[in-house]
């Protein structure tokens, strides 16, 4: 594997100094209309979404390594007022919100009218693609096929590209618990990173119902061997408490760092707007915090990994010609 300048520059844009991940997530669509209104998240405006967002990157962003929008409610909103700050690093997502076809054989699509160029047009450090995914799913191959897509998308246009895959139960399209949950995590993580991927977002390979420490550990350790690039970890929306604990244990097997989301801010969602400021600069910010100095401590830089090693030798003379 050899990064390109462009993939390099844009890992350390969304890395700590040390090359660890503690990225504010916050490219969510659906999920938080939900957040906002529990009760009627059909209710929720695209003005209140927008005004949540702008709220949580202004507090937060200058306490993360990088921070990951979406394009349509997120990024270039945020860009605009001056929320995300000029030095920060951003990913942007390329994926549509949802999935096509049944629960059991989904399918995940580039949101229309948009690409990974206009990501990159728009000042993105990296893009990043979530894909619903089961190696035993009939959309397997459909699946894998876009994330290679993508990926050859992002290396033409040297920019580095976040994998976020989300398993599922490829019979009944409900959600995987316990040793299924694992095997799945795994397997997806051995097949999806040789498609191109400079990322992997990971799910945690067991539910939060499976408290063995030790069977995290196999697990984690599990995972960092099947992955051919570095990964980091997803929250999830666990509790804080949770994720980082979890955190710490997947940073101790080789994880580099986590993309951090309702773990951090949901608290926030619920709240009067003219309350949240308060909470996102205190308590919001100390959970992001904690959980970067967990990360800068325990996790692997991403340059560490070994098939990484041999990628920090200087371009040779006239290395663009060919570029």
């Amino acid at each position: 594997m050899a990064f390109l300048p462009g993939t390099r520059r844009g890992l350390d844009a969304c890395a700590s100094a040390r090359g660890t991940f503690a990225v504010l997530a916050l490219d969510h669509r659906q999920n938080l209309r939900r957040e906002l209104h529990p009760e009627a998240p059909d209710a929720t405006t695209y003005d209140e979404m927008v005004a949540f967002k702008r709220a949580v990157v202004r507090a937060l962003a200058p306490f993360a390594t990088g921070t990951l929008l979406d394009p349509e409610i997120g990024a270039a909103q945020a860009i605009a007022d001056g929320s995300l700050p000029g030095r920060a690093g951003l990913i942007v997502a390329v994926e549509a919100t949802g999935y096509e076809g049944p629960p059991s054989a989904r399918v995940s699509r580039i949101l229309p009218d948009w690409s990974v160029e206009q990501a990159k047009r728009m000042g993105a450090s990296a893009a990043k693609l979530l894909v619903y995914y089961h190696p035993a799913a009939a959309s397997a191959r459909q699946q894998e096929q876009l994330v290679a897509d993508v990926a050859s998308d992002c290396v033409r246009l040297d920019l580095p590209l976040f994998v976020e895959p989300l398993g599922y139960d490829p019979v009944t399209g409900g959600k995987l618990t316990g040793e299924a949950r694992r095997a799945c995590v795994v397997e997806t993580a051995r097949r999806l990173t040789r498609l191109g991927a400079t990322v992997l977002k990971a799910e945690f390979p067991y539910d939060a119902a499976v408290t063995d420490q030790a069977a995290w550990a196999a697990a984690c350790a599990e995972l960092d061997q099947a992955s051919a690039v570095p990964w980091v970890l997803l929250s999830g929306g666990v509790d804080d408490a949770t994720f980082a604990r979890q955190t710490a244990v997947a940073c101790g097997a080789g994880a580099s760092g986590v993309l951090v989301g309702r773990s951090v801010w949901a608290p926030a969602a619920t709240l009067p707007p003219s309350d949240r400021g308060a909470w996102l600069a205190g308590e919001g910010r100390e959970r992001l915090l904690a959980l970067a100095r967990l990360v800068d401590e325990l996790a692997k830089p991403w340059r560490a990994r070994p098939d990484l090693s041999g990628n920090a030798t200087s371009p040779g003379e006239g290395w663009y010609r060919g570029y």
